[in-house]
């Protein structure tokens, strides 16, 4: 973030007493550097000598050495900075009107206030300078803008410490809640039965990535969680959906066609008889009375996707964001590969379901490394594409497979489908046996009886 120096002339958000209680506080008492250290940086102070005395106190603490007026003017002058700060005599006076009992952390909140405004201010500015200059198009000025707010707001969110007792005071209920784990919040169910008994559910604020090679289903079940997650007759909730590659229109035909059991195809074309077309207009009155939104704007951008959730977040109990899918998303700005530019999406990705506390399910593409491998053509962490920071953001990642793509001639593969878990953060890993109906483009929970493939060691 470019630091400008401040003048009193520019009337920019500032309170000089605060940061010369700061000051004045660390050279009577050196252990109050170690109080306002992590929350302060020389950049937090408006005006240069104060970034620089600060600057100095900092090197110091570091060197193990002790923190006085002595030492920090020998500091400055070691560096050529003492007449620049006034000299001794403006150390000296550091400590002037400084009250008897003073308040060290209210003063760091008020400078770290007047900071994020005039960063704000900068961010503006700079955008107002180089809109006027006209050197540069739009998309890359707002690109630019964009990642500089998001980056103070990250800043910003950032907590202290806390206490397990802390903690337990925090959470809804108390001491007695936290331990009863019938009174726990759960995550929301995906309606698939033993993938909901391995995670718990999908958690608020959790990144979960589910990948797979082109044709095995992953947009087809994200849409069947969706549509659980909105009509779940229990608890229903809202859920977002945002389709980067098929339209609206699409979307919705296919869920209609899966809660009604109908064939798409016989749809698409307007072969049906009466039964299906009565299972439809039963399943269209549940879908418009469904809390589902769905958004097919293409190359959609983190803000837009932020600003769109905030504004539904503010009217509907939001349950379920689904983002279809990672890598047609775009991010503003320049980078230097598309590696970073995925690394910067699914980073704000994660942050975001943060902020919100809601699941974020994002699918993504993979390499080609699993139609190469010879006999087991089951994907794994490493074929996440472009990118392992997908990986490392990630609370979940779970993989769709069916090998029957890979062998469409064995009869005894038709409609089978496993889901691989292959991390979870907070839980075990391990396989979930599904079936697919292809012209209904829905999975389904398999029949009693079924075996799970074996857990990951």
């Amino acid at each position: 973030m470019p630091t400008r120096e401040v003048s009193l002339e520019q009337s920019l958000p500032l309170n000089l007493d605060a940061e010369r209680y700061v000051l004045g506080a660390i050279l009577t008492d050196e252990n109050a550097f170690v109080r306002v250290a992590g929350g302060l940086a020389p950049g937090d102070f408006a005006i240069e000598k104060h970034r620089r005395i600060f600057a100095r106190m900092g090197d110091l603490h570091d060197a193990g050495q002790t923190i006085d007026r002595v030492t920090v003017a020998n500091e400055l002058m070691r560096h050529g900075e003492l007449q620049s700060v006034d000299g001794v005599s403006y150390l000296v006076s550091l400590d002037d009107n400084l009250p008897q009992i003073y308040n060290l952390e209210g003063y760091v909140n008020i400078i770290k206030e007047k900071s994020l405004l005039r960063k704000i201010i900068t961010v503006s500015q700079d955008t107002i300078d180089r809109c006027t200059a006209g050197g540069e198009d739009g998309t890359q000025i707002l690109g630019a803008a964009e990642d500089a707010l998001m980056k103070l707001g990250d800043v910003q969110s950032s907590q202290g410490l806390s206490t397990p007792l802390q903690i337990v005071e925090e959470f809804a209920g108390g001491i007695n809640a936290f331990l009863d784990t019938s009174q726990r919040i759960k995550g929301i169910s995906t309606g698939y039965v033993k993938f909901d008994e391995l995670t718990g559910g999908l958690r608020e604020g959790e990144l979960i990535i589910l990948a797979a090679r082109p044709a095995m289903g992953k947009t087809a079940f994200a849409l069947n969680i969706a549509q659980h997650v909105a009509t779940n007759p229990h608890n229903p909730k809202a859920c977002a959906v945002f389709s980067l590659e098929m339209s609206k229109e699409s979307l919705l035909t296919r869920m209609l066609c899966a809660t009604a059991r109908v064939d798409q195809q016989r749809f698409r074309a307007g072969y049906l008889n009466g039964e299906e077309r009565h299972a439809l207009q039963e399943a269209m009155a549940k879908l418009v009375e469904a809390p589902l939104f769905i958004d097919d704007t293409a190359g959609t951008h983190l803000m837009d996707v932020h600003f769109k959730l905030r504004r539904l977040q503010a009217e509907q109990d939001l349950g379920l964001v689904v983002i279809d899918y990672l890598q047609l998303m775009s991010g503003r700005g320049r980078f230097e590969n598309r590696n970073q530019e995925i690394s910067s999406l699914s980073r704000g990705l994660k942050l975001m379901s943060k902020e919100l506390r809601v699941p974020f399910l994002v699918l993504s593409q993979l390499s080609r490394a699993p139609e190469t491998r010879i006999g087991d053509h089951r994907p794994m962490l490493s074929d996440l594409r472009e990118s392992g920071s997908i990986e490392q953001d990630a609370d979940m990642v779970a993989f769709m497979f069916r090998e029957e793509i890979y062998k469409p001639d064995n009869e005894s593969l038709k409609g089978m489908a496993e889901l691989i878990l292959s991390k979870q953060r907070n839980g075990p890993t391990g396989r979930v046996k599904l079936v697919f109906l292809n012209k209904y483009t829905k999975f389904e929970n398999p029949a009693d009886g079924v075996d799970d493939g074996p857990p990951y060691e």
